[in-house]
């Protein structure tokens, strides 16, 4: 099936940048959906600034940058965004009632034929995709922060999607110039946070016991295992709730050994959740 009409759901952190690529690098004709004029106004302006850096550092043109915006449409109204989409990626936040919701309401308005994809980064897909009557149609579509830089995408099979619905979300991945993999069953935090989580979770246990100073720990593990970043900063970036968050869902849907470490738990009861708060391991009010 070729698509050619993508419909991203949420103009945040990642729907916005979901939606660049989209337009971007794989040429698609793209809405983007939400449910204030206040977000659309920010993800557009998040696009547009993304779009400048491309321009100043010349890697697109002027020109190119324009064609870009152009392919990218925005509405408010669920109903217009989705009944003419081929593909609907949803990008609203971590809460397994609201996505729910979501596809329940998405899967009335979009046509026979369209997939709908999920950017959750820990829901079930086959949770998700039994609020549809499309459940072969429902596939995960697993972006990275922030998605206009990062070369991945985890495709998720839920226990009914279909193998078409699989190759298609490839063949639009691969479009989008983007490396994927494929999560074979529907498992809590897929290949990347299902690793990455605990690593994570050790880093703050160091800390909190006294081990090492985070400056040493984050250097440790860039320099030993040649991380881009120390997990520390990494967490500053992810935040410390959406790391509890995913924590607690690897702790209550798989094993009891993905519990989060009691100074992750406070990091949050503190409200140092990291770049988003201004104060999280590192200070982020001066950089």
């Amino acid at each position: 099936m070729e698509i050619k009409k993508i419909t991203v759901l949420g103009a945040g952190l990642m729907g916005h940048g979901i939606a660049q690529v989209a337009a971007q690098i794989g040429k698609y004709d793209v809405t983007m959906r939400d449910i204030e004029q206040r977000f659309i106004d920010n993800g557009i302006n998040m696009i547009r600034t993304s779009l400048q850096k491309f321009v100043s550092k010349g890697q697109i043109t002027e020109t190119e940058m324009n064609e870009t915006l152009a392919r990218i449409h925005t509405t408010l109204d669920l109903k217009q965004a989705v009944s003419n989409a081929d593909l609907i990626i949803e990008a609203v936040p971590e809460n397994i009632e609201l996505k729910k919701t979501t596809f329940r309401e998405v899967d009335v308005y979009v046509p026979k034929h369209a997939i709908i994809a999920s950017n959750t980064s820990s829901v079930s897909i086959t949770e998700l995709a039994s609020a549809t009557k499309r459940p072969e149609k429902v596939a995960g579509m697993h972006f990275f922060n922030p998605p206009q830089l990062m070369k991945l995408i985890e495709i998720i099979k839920g226990a009914k999607t279909s193998d078409e619905t699989i190759q298609t979300i490839q063949e639009v991945a691969q479009k989008m110039e983007k490396e994927t993999v494929l999560v074979k069953k529907d498992t809590p935090g897929f290949i990347v946070n299902r690793i990455l989580i605990p690593a994570l979770n050790e880093a703050v246990a160091l800390l909190w016991e006294d081990i090492a100073t985070k400056e040493d720990i984050d250097k440790a593990i860039k320099l030993g295992l040649n991380w881009p970043m120390g997990p520390l900063m990494l967490l500053d970036y992810i935040g410390a709730d959406t790391t509890l968050a995913i924590a607690e869902v690897l702790q209550h849907e798989l094993d009891e050994k993905f519990h989060p470490h009691p100074g992750l738990k406070q990091m949050v009861k503190a409200n140092l959740l990291g770049r988003k708060t201004g104060k999280g391991f590192y200070d982020w009010t001066q950089k």
